[in-house]
Parts: structure tokens; C-alpha cells; sequence
């Protein structure tokens, strides 16, 4: 990749601050072709966006569909991230290793202890059969108070005992691992989501803040290993306090996250790589336009 983030920031002592001029003086033509180059370029992961329209978590989902969508990411990234092992999901890793690419498989946990253990037992196969490079125990289920602290450092620890060999993490919001020390010492590696948008955030401070999150979990973390698990910016819907979702801001978040990502050799997996209208429900119309491809599979830059 020729490009340096240097071109989108400026350094500031110790901090990192977005350098909106650069894109005042773009014509769009422009910033859709170095939206290109750096997608062209390749990104450490994306979150793989499973469902379409019509579908929804619970269904199940035939391997002809993942295979699509995955042959689709596979010339941009090295690695992509799932968050469940059961219906459908467990296939995802499969079919990216046979395309040569790396796993962050993560067990859906939730209220129902049934299916957790089926998430968890899933998860551990998944690994023994060697389809997975870093394991993730739960996502946000402290944020949604779904499990306690106790319940989910069990499911840690079970999956640590059985798979010490692969490096095993929680996901959650960077702000959990420094209110919850026992899971970030419990973790091998520190799995954070990073969202100024949700946080109301003006696109021109995003790219700080979302640095000053990373910088929170690093802290945290203790010298561990620390992944931004999930970051991205809403092409459409409603705007959150100064967070306008828009195409451009999309487009230049996008650019700016890879970008500051390559400079710091830090690991980010983008969110996401398909719009899914289902997300619609738990998140409002804003929820269906985080990808980077369009529900129909079409690249939307």
C-alpha cells in the first residue's frame, strides 16, 4: 500500500487528529478512487455480514450463500470475524479457511444456557478440527446485562481448559475491560469495539476518539494483545447527537480507519461487509447501511 495515513492527519504532540482538509480539496471522483486503492490494497479483517434480505438470526443458512459472499471479500482481507457456531454460522470458518483466510470465531451467548452450550460446544470442535486462529467467548453480553461477570469468566475458562492452544478473548465495548479487570486478565487477547458513532461523535473528531477508546482497552490490557473487533460509520439513516450517517462520511471513515490502521500495525475488523436489513429491529433504520457492500452484494462506493 503506497498511501500513509500522514496524508489524512496531522500529528499533534502525542495525538492523532483528522485532517478534514485534505477531503475539501477532493473532488469526489477522487475520493472514491483512494476509497478504491485502499480497499484494492487489502484490510486486516472484516465482520462477515451472514444474512439477506428476508433473513434473520435463528435462521438457517445454506453454505452456497456463505460461499458467495465469501468468495466476494476474499481478494480484500486476510481475516473476517463471525459471532456465532450454530446454524448456519459454523460453516463460515470452514469455507474461509479452504480460501486461505485467517478466523476470529466467536460463540453467541445470550439468556438461554441451551443454546450457549450448543455456541460453546460448537466453538471448541470448530478449533479442535483447527478452523480457528482466535476464539471470542460471547459478544457484549456484559453490555446488554445478559450474563453476569461470574457466568461469563466460566465460559472462559471452560473454553480455555479445552482449547489452550488457541488464544481466547471476549468482545465487547473498549470501556468493559477497564470496569471488568477480572475478564481483561481472564482474556489472552483484549477484543474491543470502537464506535463514535454511537456515541454521538461529529465525523471530523471520530477518528480521535476512536484512538482515545483503543488507547483505554491498550491501558487495560496490560501489554495483551488488543483488536478492534468491530469500527465502522452508517452510510444512511438517523443521525445520533453530532454523528450524521451519510456516504461520504462512510466512505472517508473507512478510509481513515485503514489508513491510521496501517500506520499503527494496529489489527481492526471493519464493521461491516454487507448491509443487512434485519438489523433494522435492534438498531433502527441506521442499523441496515454499516457495510461496505450493499444488501445486494454491490460495492456502494
Amino acid at each position: 500500500m503506497s498511501y500513509r495515513a500522514e496524508k489524512f492527519l496531522n500529528f499533534e504532540g502525542s495525538s492523532l487528529v483528522p485532517k478534514e482538509s485534505f477531503f475539501d480539496d477532493k473532488s469526489e471522483e477522487d475520493i472514491r478512487s483512494l476509497f478504491l486503492e485502499v480497499l484494492q490494497g487489502g484490510v486486516h479483517g472484516f465482520c462477515f455480514s451472514l444474512y439477506e434480505d428476508g433473513q434473520k438470526p435463528g435462521d438457517i443458512i445454506e453454505e452456497s450463500q456463505i460461499r458467495r459472499r465469501m468468495q466476494i471479500l476474499k481478494p480484500y482481507t486476510k481475516w473476517v470475524r463471525s459471532f456465532s457456531c450454530i446454524e448456519g454460522n459454523e460453516l463460515i470458518p470452514k469455507i474461509a479457511k479452504e480460501m486461505g483466510i485467517k478466523t476470529l470465531v466467536g460463540a453467541w451467548l445470550g439468556k438461554d444456557e441451551e443454546k450457549n452450550r450448543e455456541e460453546i460446544e460448537s466453538l471448541i470442535r470448530l478449533a479442535k478440527d483447527g478452523l480457528v486462529d482466535i476464539a471470542a467467548v460471547g459478544n457484549e453480553v456484559l453490555y446488554r446485562k445478559d450474563l453476569s461477570e461470574a457466568e461469563l469468566l466460566d465460559y472462559i475458562a471452560q473454553v480455555k481448559t479445552a482449547i489452550p492452544d488457541v488464544p481466547v478473548g471476549y468482545v465487547d465495548a473498549y470501556y468493559e475491560f477497564v470496569q471488568h479487570p477480572a475478564i481483561t486478565e481472564a482474556c489472552d487477547v483484549i477484543l474491543c469495539n470502537c464506535y463514535p458513532y454511537w456515541e454521538g461523535t461529529d465525523f471530523r473528531h471520530a477518528l480521535q476518539h476512536k484512538q482515545q477508546m483503543y488507547s483505554q482497552a491498550l491501558h487495560a490490557g496490560k501489554g495483551k494483545r488488543v483488536i478492534i473487533t468491530e469500527t465502522g460509520w452508517p452510510s444512511q439513516g438517523e443521525r445520533l447527537g453530532d454523528a450524521v450517517p451519510s456516504y461520504w462520511n462512510a466512505m472517508k471513515y473507512f478510509i481513515n480507519t485503514q489508513l491510521w490502521a496501517m500506520d499503527e500495525k494496529i489489527e481492526v475488523f471493519y464493521f461491516s461487509s454487507f448491509d443487512e436489513s434485519w438489523k433494522v429491529g435492534a438498531e433502527g433504520e441506521v442499523g441496515a447501511y454499516w457495510g461496505i457492500w450493499d444488501k445486494s452484494e454491490k460495492l456502494k462506493f
